[in-house]
């Protein structure tokens, strides 16, 4: 079966408007992501060797490894997320009167909140990386810093619907409410960020202009 992410721009958006079950919102949200993160890379690319930004070589090379490892982990969250889908769209096909259709179904609705916890998660490292390069980043890449930035944050709370989508219904409460709250949390701290570096960035860009 071929991957959600082996297939074109093209066919991917199609697939995604259409009534197939996969890809949807998760899967969105983790390609919304890997774009904002390779934006992350594109600027410590072109940052990296430049004279002007000497000073700042080793704080590039490692923004470079970590997006290396961010680009391929949220390309994969596309297809994780993907295959959540269908075993939870089974459990609840089961027959409510079927005994075991309450433990099937919590377990694949966790499972469902796995590759969006994710998500959110190195959404927030992304954030964090281009706080780093707003600051050290070539200013000839300045509008991409903020792009990435917007993507960061819009695909962190996309990947979050889909994660609160899942934990309303957990029978597991107390499970639910420790998931939803670091979500939160990450939300809370890490949407101000992204909006700070995509703010700055533009007021940059305005004053140079």
């Amino acid at each position: 079966m071929e991957k959600l992410i082996d297939k074109s721009c093209r066919d991917f958006t199609a697939a995604l408007a259409s009534k197939a079950p996969v890809p949807g919102g998760g899967g969105a949200a983790a390609l919304t992501a890997a774009l904002g993160a390779a934006l992350c890379a594109m600027v410590g690319n072109y940052t990296l060797g430049k004279k002007k930004y000497a000073a700042y070589e080793a704080d590039i090379q490692d923004v470079l490894q970590k997006t290396d490892r961010l680009q391929v982990r949220l390309l994969a969250l596309v297809d994780e997320d993907a295959a959540a889908f269908s075993p939870l769209s089974a459990a609840y096909a089961i027959p409510k009167d079927d005994p075991t259709r309450e433990t099937v179904l919590e377990e694949a609705t966790l499972r469902a909140c796995e590759a969006p916890v994710e998500m959110v998660r190195l959404c927030c490292e992304t954030i964090q990386l281009l706080e780093t390069l707003l600051e050290k980043g070539s200013v000839m890449l300045l509008s991409d810093v903020g792009c990435g930035a917007l993507l960061s944050g819009a695909a962190m709370r996309s990947a979050a619907m889909n994660v609160f989508i899942n934990t309303g219904s957990l029978l597991d409460r107390e499970q639910a409410r420790r998931m939803e709250a670091e979500i939160d949390a990450l939300l809370t701290e890490y949407g101000p960020r992204a909006a700070q570096v995509a703010a700055a960035a533009e007021q940059r860009l305005r004053k140079e202009a």
